[in-house]
């Protein structure tokens, strides 16, 4: 695998697999509730995903913005919007949020590069 995202989605879904497989009744239910919280309600998709990126890029979880950046960027979302989420994340996160933030944005980038 060459690229980051293609690297971050197999890891994710090789472990995602085993930690399912585990059968174990709680972390089912984690993941479930995770699964729908983000699906179409009053708040359409891609405004879910940014808010989900604002919280995991405040709470510093690499993982987790990459997943938000992805299905933001599934769910429609423009790199304006993202950069515009970005700063608004870094700005109630503190300065502690940059390292994140420029991974954030060069994982934007592999992103954007899958697509040319």
């Amino acid at each position: 695998m060459s690229n980051q995202v293609e690297e971050f989605n197999a890891y994710r879904s090789k472990m995602n697999e085993k930690l399912l497989a585990e059968n174990n009744k709680l972390i089912k239910r984690i993941f479930n509730l995770d699964t729908n919280a983000y699906m179409a309600g009053v708040l359409d998709v891609k405004t879910k995903e940014l808010l989900g990126l604002v919280a995991s890029a405040v709470l510093r979880c690499d993982d987790c913005v990459k997943y938000h950046l992805e299905s933001a960027k599934s769910a429609g979302a423009q790199k304006e919007e993202v950069m515009e989420t970005l700063g608004i994340a870094t700005l109630v996160g503190g300065t502690i949020v940059v390292p994140h933030l420029r991974r954030a944005y060069e994982f934007w980038e592999a992103l954007e590069e899958q697509d040319s």
